[in-house]
């Protein structure tokens, strides 16, 4: 907690800590922290004095209350705790009872000027992986990871690379009306990831920045004939981290959010068994830059290649393994995207018929790979002293495709070359 100063960062490390905070209310308990616990950012403030001594029999037995260790004005970073498990960026408004728990404060927003001043900050972070919460959303969703210092395998038993998290998945969708048995349609593979979150400031609420990249890898299969019609979106996990970037005695609390999905479009005629591997890296982020407001920095650079083709029938199928990404500061949602690489596979047929009887029939198909990259700011951003966004500010959108492989003159086919 600290006093904003007169120019120059006023922050100092303190023996508090946020025992709870509502984040609807804006009310927090902050109490002395234990010797083992990280206590949250202040500068000094009025320190808690020990309990008078039992009075003599005769004289008044109360005690003097112990002075409340915060005040108002005073300014809450804390990392995350239990009782603000996002961290906590807040000025105190009014100081309440003090209870068992510690103290009652009430608090509105702050913004990190209050706290750098002129501090500048500059920060591309890896999240551990073994900190990530992943919630499994799908039966049968495989975790596996490697930390920086000792890997994990995967279930497959292959070695992870060091800050990698994996995540292998398998789930039947709708299958066409009338299909026979054999195309029952499903989709499978994994996704291995290493996500790092980007967070810059200049001391100046001039030029910030807020993004997320990282490394990425997948492959995924779809085989059958989805149903045609729908488009079978299937979140499959949500993960979870809270990585910090430390500046002087501020805990910077980056908030990232992946809900990881599968996605299936078909028009229910093409019957598929397709492979695709896919690698290299995203990027997606904002910059604010005073005068000309926030602007996208996003990017992508990825790779492709088929495993194996089989295409019968007319028609056209899209399958996607994406994730939706959520990237916030002291649990306020700073901006929101949507990273999905696909397949789309297509095959067309032809039929004509000559004067003498005979027959004919010319089939061509082709395999896509491609990824969509698109993202907005949201509405609760301010956390950097700038402006209030009134709406959310659309990012941009990155859209790439590429052919893979393709053939004709047969129903079935297998991939003449890999392709990028």
């Amino acid at each position: 907690m600290t006093r904003p100063g007169a120019g120059g960062s006023t922050a100092s490390k303190t023996s508090l800590k946020v025992a709870s905070f509502d984040k609807a209310t804006g009310r927090a308990v902050i109490s002395q922290a234990q010797k083992s616990s990280p206590g949250p950012s202040a500068a000094p403030g009025a320190k808690p004095s020990a309990s008078s001594s039992a009075s003599a029999p005769g004289s008044d037995t109360g005690s003097a209350p112990a002075p409340a260790p915060v005040k108002t004005g005073d300014i809450i970073a804390s990392a995350p705790v239990p009782g603000a498990p996002d961290g906590l960026l807040a000025e105190v408004t009014k100081v309440g009872a003090q209870t068992a728990q510690g103290t009652e404060v009430e608090t509105k927003p702050s913004d990190l000027g209050a706290l750098l001043a002129d501090d500048k900050a500059e920060g591309q972070v890896p999240v551990d992986p073994s900190t990530v919460a992943v919630e499994p959303l799908l039966q049968g969703v495989k975790v596996s990871w490697a930390k920086t210092g000792g890997a994990s395998f995967g279930p497959s038993g292959a070695k992870l690379p060091l800050g990698s998290l994996r995540l292998d998945v398998g789930t039947a969708v709708a299958t066409a009306e009338g299909a026979p048995a054999s195309a029952a349609a499903s989709v499978s593979g994994f996704v291995q990831l290493a996500p790092e979150v980007e967070f810059a400031y200049d001391g100046s609420a001039h030029r910030h920045h807020l993004g997320m990249s990282g490394a990425w890898q997948a492959q995924w299969q779809l085989k059958g004939r989805a149903a045609g019609g729908v488009k079978h979106r299937i979140p499959f996990a949500k993960l979870h981290a809270d990585p910090v970037i430390q500046v002087g005695y501020v805990p910077i609390v980056v908030n990232l959010d992946l809900t990881c999905y599968l996605q299936v479009e078909a028009d229910g005629r093409i019957t598929l068994d397709v492979e695709q591997n896919v690698s290299g890296n995203f990027r997606v982020g904002a910059d604010y830059a005073k005068g000309k407001g926030w602007t996208p920095a996003s990017s992508s650079n990825v790779k492709s290649s088929p495993v194996k083709a089989s295409v019968t029938a007319a028609g056209t199928a899209k399958t996607t393994l994406g994730a939706e990404a959520s990237v916030g500061l002291y649990g306020v949602v700073g901006l929101a995207a949507d990273f999905a690489p696909y397949l789309r596979g297509e095959a067309t047929a032809t039929a004509a018929a000559a004067t003498d009887g005979a027959a004919s029939a010319v089939a061509t198909w082709g395999l896509y790979g491609g990824f969509d990259l698109n993202g907005h700011l949201q509405l609760q951003l301010s956390i950097f002293g700038t402006p209030l966004l009134e709406h959310r500010i659309p990012l941009g959108s990155l859209t790439r495709e590429w052919p893979l492989t393709s053939g004709g003159a047969g129903a079935s086919a297998s991939p003449s070359r890999p392709a990028a």
